[in-house]
């Protein structure tokens, strides 16, 4: 593949320590059934000096003129119908960076920079972020209790996150079918039982075999509201300490809530930015199959650990 610098590829996954673009290039067309993953924040996070990569940047501008080559890439890979699944969050400002204090409507833009190549904006959910945490990890002016009594006028709200689904026009030709089998979360519908898996997580399986619904009514809320924060890859997987840590992996709960609501067992998932890899890692162990690239080295070497983890403990029950 090009400039890719390594590959692990088994019966389940593929995955490529390479660019994305150049990657998603050499995937075939309409080959993904859907794709969930979180981008770099424009310019909020650095993680390497490679050109390719497209955190590298010195605004949102520059980012989104990288982006859009993957956006290309994503609707001719995509399978009619399919959906790309986005976990973002809107972005604050620096004096030094932007000239002002305040807040970048990132959601938006990657949005617009989406419908402007021909998705759909299908569906999105916010999730619920401890202010206090926010605080406490980025000492942002706004959410300090003290601006309140020097001037209110500068404090503002925490920042949630989302996931944006962004869908691909045409009818899908592999409906997503069967009910709900148990419920992923920290706050189950009454009546669902706690279950631990064999690695360890929880899960809540229904009590009779008509509380699909209950489930729905969960996943159907505009705003999810009991996600464990700390409940990420890295967290679970007890990395020695001189592993590099991701600075913002996405949630295992969040994922897998994706993959329930939209996918079906032996899916083809496709994660662009893999990092150390928890959808594919999600993927896995709920029975789909996982396409992945990572540009830096270090992630691409965690994330084939953690998906050969994965692989070793599949869970015996999916959506």
């Amino acid at each position: 593949m090009g400039s890719v610098k390594n590959q692990a590829i088994a019966e389940d996954y593929a995955i490529y320590n390479g660019d994305c673009v150049e990657v998603a290039q050499q995937l075939a067309d309409e080959s993904v059934d859907y794709s969930v993953f979180s981008p770099p924040f424009a310019s909020l996070y650095t993680y390497s000096n490679d050109e390719k990569d497209m955190g590298n940047v010195k605004s949102e501008s520059e980012f989104f003129d990288h982006y859009r080559f993957l956006i290309k890439e994503q609707m001719r890979v995509m399978k009619p119908g399919g959906n790309i699944s986005i976990h973002c969050m809107n972005l604050p400002t620096t004096k030094a960076r932007d000239g002002f204090i305040g807040i970048s409507d990132f959601r938006g833009d990657l949005i617009r920079a989406y419908q402007a190549e021909g998705f759909i904006y299908h569906s999105e959910v916010c999730i619920w972020k401890c202010p206090v945490l926010a605080m406490v990890r980025t000492h942002a002016l706004g959410l300090l209790h003290n601006q309140i009594k020097k001037d209110s006028a500068r404090s503002r709200m925490g920042l949630a996150d989302y996931v944006v689904t962004m869908k691909k026009p045409g009818e899908n030709a592999n409906p997503v079918v069967g009910e709900f089998k148990y419920y992923c979360g920290e706050t189950p519908p009454k009546g669902f039982i706690k279950q631990e898996l064999n690695d360890g997580r929880v899960i809540y399986t229904p009590s009779d075999s008509n509380t699909s619904i209950d489930v729905w009514q969960k996943y159907a809320s505009p705003i999810w509201d009991d996600i464990n924060q700390t409940n990420t890859l890295n967290f679970r997987e007890g990395r020695s300490s001189d592993d590099e840590k991701h600075i913002c992996p996405l949630q295992l709960d969040v994922i897998e809530r994706c993959l329930q609501l939209w996918t079906n067992q032996g899916d083809v998932v496709w994660t662009p930015f893999l990092g150390v890899g928890s959808e594919a890692y999600m993927a896995i162990k709920m029975g789909r199959k996982a396409i992945g690239s990572e540009l830096k080295a270090s992630y691409f070497d965690l994330a084939v650990r953690n998906i050969e983890q994965a692989t070793k403990t599949q869970y015996e029950m999916f959506s």
